[in-house]
């Protein structure tokens, strides 16, 4: 029996250290060759023509929304009042760019089984004025993309993705991330790798790479190519391309510590992924048919980020009692993700509207709960965890 079950635990080894070791080393600790290798390796891993490292998920949130507004392309620009279409649960951040950039918030509710956007009350939530979808992959759980860009298909709707959850999901054969106009991942110390602090946006466009590029970095034109579709040619001058500045942009650059993490953890990524689905398997065959809980439905191929229990519709079982036993058998537990976000005193800040009752995010709200799942195999904390469940 072990004596605890925590929500994440640590993935690095002597490859990390040295990896660290070897930028302390160098001397040059912000942004540089390690992160733009990681890049690199990053795209290629995923299928993606470019990649952007950043300092974390939530910041590779607030970059996709904000190059949104800097590009030429009339077919991917927002303004202000452009309305985008969320569903009710995700993480804070997937929310707080688009209030930040004066969208209005449409929120969707959830399905039950899949815990991701209602596909059929996404549908039925588009107006003339909705701009982009911001689908997010919630637990490691793929959306169906088909059905999505069936939904969309012949408007003139972005699709963007919020994959801070779901890296290493595939979705017929894709890596979810990659289907929308940009995809954004997280690199915390709970996710799939972890670099430090993380987070990269992946795209296949060139010209909002470049944005990214320069958004990243105080919006100046120092980490621009030569030649690129921001400013159009750099001047051959390193000296007076220093400080110009071209795009109201941030400071929101990885280490170049986590770069060289990111590099090392990228390479055990596929056996990271493995031993999840692995995981997974054992949790679905002790959990399929508990009495009074449900479970995350699959779609694709889930890289299972943790594992949802809900408390089933009519049961007379109270959540806080879970959460107490838990609590006192050493399982770490937490809400799933936010709960249904609308309800949070922050929205009198948004400008949002909801078309229909958030039903099953509120069920969710009340009634999950998240446990852990990671790198190496559990299934000693996850029969633990059936037992104390019984």
């Amino acid at each position: 029996m072990p004596s605890k079950y925590p929500l994440a635990s640590g993935t690095w080894d002597e490859k990390e250290l040295n990896a660290i070791q070897r930028v302390i080393d160098s001397d040059m600790y912000t942004m540089g060759k390690y992160v733009a290798e990681y890049e690199e390796r990053f795209a290629d891993f995923f299928g993606s023509k470019h990649a952007v490292m950043v300092s974390s998920g939530s910041t590779a949130n607030l970059l996709m929304i904000a190059a949104l507004f800097y590009t030429e392309n009339e077919d991917h620009r927002l303004q202000p009042g452009d309305e985008v279409i969320v569903p009710a649960v995700s993480w804070s951040t997937t929310y707080f760019p688009l209030q930040q950039y004066g969208l209005k918030v449409r929120f969707v509710d959830i399905d039950r089984d899949t815990l991701n956007i209602s596909l059929d009350q996404l549908e039925q939530a588009i107006t003339d004025k909705t701009r982009a979808i911001l689908a997010v992959n919630l637990l490691g759980n793929p959306n169906d993309f088909d059905r999505l860009n069936d939904i969309i298909a012949g408007r003139n709707i972005l699709l963007l993705e919020d994959n801070c959850e779901s890296m290493g999901a595939v979705y017929e054969g894709r890596q979810a991330g990659t289907f929308g106009l940009m995809g954004t991942f997280s690199s915390f110390f709970s996710h799939h790798i972890a670099t430090m602090e993380g987070g990269c946006i992946v795209t296949d466009d060139e010209e909002l790479h470049h944005i990214l590029l320069c958004l990243r970095a105080h919006g100046w034109t120092r980490n621009l190519p030569k030649h690129n579709r921001v400013t159009g040619a750099k001047s051959d001058d390193p000296f007076e391309e220093s400080f110009k500045f071209v795009l109201p942009g941030y400071n929101v650059r990885p280490l170049e510590m986590s770069g060289a993490i990111g590099i090392e953890q990228l390479k055990k990524l596929p056996g990271f992924l493995h031993n999840r689905r692995e995981n997974a398997a054992y949790f679905q065959e002790l959990f399929s048919n508990h009495p009074y809980l449900d479970i995350q439905r699959e779609v694709g191929a889930s890289s299972w980020f943790g594992f949802s229990l809900v408390i089933r519709e009519g049961s007379d079982v109270i959540r806080k009692e879970i959460v107490n036993k838990l609590s006192a058998s050493n399982i770490e537990c937490r809400p799933i993700v936010s709960g249904n976000f609308a309800k949070n005193e922050v929205m009198r800040y948004f400008d949002y509207d909801i078309p229909k009752e958030l039903y099953n995010a509120e069920h969710v709200d009340e009634n999950g709960i998240f446990v852990g799942n990671g790198h190496h195999m559990l299934r000693e904390e996850l029969k633990y965890l059936a037992k104390v469940m019984s």
